[in-house]
């Protein structure tokens, strides 16, 4: 039994150092002007391995309000709001297996709904949308749920390109580290705002 935990622990182990963090010091390329004078010109670059899986830029300061009254959501953001640009300079997926295209796209705040159908998906509500830059020109517009699911789904993909958002596990940032079995999470404080975000892996279930 001792065995098996070792192996488990080691293969884990590998397949954390599959995946590497590297600093970018220049922003995001062809972003409209709007865009350009909000987002941060550091970021971060993912690189797994088969090579770089994607980029990612904050917002050099993402609003935030009151503490959520629903404890399953962790974040104080509001609904639409925009947290960053993320760039898939290869073909990418998000955690139920959708290919999402190469190029740019923005990442909006959103909480999954309570009903039937989104049951059980995670712990928290808080996540990101994926939206190609060019069909959300404001980066100051909030977009309702509803608006901001259709807005998604002109990714090419049937349902909306969700990134799991979630506190970070530490104090260290940036971080990239290791979630259960599959997951890879982006661990950064943006202002004062501590952030992670599952880059890559596998929804459970």
């Amino acid at each position: 039994m001792i065995k098996c935990l070792l192996l488990f622990s080691c293969a884990a182990l590998a397949l954390a150092q599959d995946y590497k963090l590297e600093p970018l010091a220049t922003g995001p390329p062809a972003v409209p002007a709007p865009y350009a004078s909000v987002i941060d010109s550091k970021g971060y670059r993912i690189v797994g391995p088969s090579g770089p899986w994607c980029e990612i830029w904050f917002r050099k300061s993402i609003p935030t309000g009151a503490k959520p009254s629903d404890a399953a959501i962790t974040l104080p953001i509001t609904q639409g709001t925009l947290l960053g640009i993320l760039r898939f300079p290869g073909k990418g997926a998000d955690r139920r297996d959708q290919t999402i295209k190469s190029g740019v796209y923005t990442m909006r705040y959103s909480n999954y709904p309570v009903d039937g159908a989104h049951q059980g998906v995670a712990p928290q509500r808080d996540f990101a949308l994926l939206t190609p830059i060019a069909n959300d020109p404001d980066p100051n517009a909030a977009p309702g749920f509803d608006q901001l699911v259709e807005q998604s789904k002109t990714s090419g993909t049937a349902h909306p390109v969700v990134l799991s958002l979630e506190p970070p596990s530490g104090s260290t940032f940036p971080a990239l580290t290791k979630e259960g079995e599959h997951d890879i999470v982006l661990n950064v404080k943006v202002g004062d705002l501590p952030l992670a975000v599952i880059v890559a892996g596998k929804a459970e279930g």
